[in-house]
């Protein structure tokens, strides 16, 4: 078994300790860099090319969304996935995190049963994105105002279910969810959604909120 090859990134000394400890403590997770700044963290990254980053965004010298945009922009760091490490669940950040390629967030307090499986999860090409997180950066979004709709340029590609499961997906429910509610079965959300990302040139399902977003698609009201 690979282990995860984890980079945690925080300028708290007592976060980065209890991720390393939390780490060091499985048998499928490996930390293999640290850093305490933006700035130090981008060079740790570029060094060690890890499998997930735990990312902070208020550090000093280069804040966490600044070092997030290089990574994500750097070609040899492709496959890196980024979670974004927050006090608070709905920071002002957390929709640029997430517009700029992060692969979801995750609360500094959780379980931590609930970090490893985010890195885990990540790792294996998911997103952190929970309902309830996920409807309050859809309404912080939507509440801007000043931020009007801009379709994605091959919105059009997708079919008229494809738009509706997006929508859907927007939502932050688990394709299980998505299937109980439009009574289909789970493998169908689940082709429709590749389908989708596939057509959107989507990295992962965190972008594909995005673009939901960003495209104003229509989310169905939590029920």
């Amino acid at each position: 078994m690979t282990a995860v090859r984890v980079v945690v990134v925080d300028d708290q000394a007592l976060v980065r300790m209890g991720l390393r400890t939390l780490l060091e403590s499985e048998p499928d997770t490996e930390l293999v860099g640290e850093a305490a700044d933006g700035r130090a963290g981008v060079q740790v990254v570029r060094a060690t090319v890890p499998d997930v980053v735990l990312l902070d965004i208020r550090m000093p010298v280069l804040d966490g969304l600044a070092a997030l945009k290089e990574i994500t922009a750097d070609p040899t760091l492709a496959a890196v996935k980024v979670v974004v490490l927050t006090t608070f669940e709905v920071d002002d950040y957390v929709f640029e995190a997430l517009r700029h390629g992060a692969s979801g967030f995750i609360l500094k307090d959780s379980p931590p049963s609930e970090l490893l499986q985010a890195v885990r999860a990540v790792a294996d090409g998911g997103s952190l994105l929970s309902p309830s997180v996920t409807r309050r950066v859809i309404a912080q979004f939507a509440g801007a105002g000043t931020v009007a709709p801009s379709p994605h340029p091959q919105l059009g590609r997708l079919t008229d279910r494809e738009r509706e499961i997006v929508g859907w997906v927007a939502t932050g429910r688990s394709n299980d969810e998505i299937a109980a509610a439009l009574v289909v079965s789970p493998d169908t959300v689940r082709t429709h959604v590749s389908r989708a990302m596939i057509k959107l040139h989507a990295r992962d399902r965190a972008q594909l909120v995005v673009f939901a977003l960003q495209s104003g698609l229509s989310a169905p009201e939590p029920g």
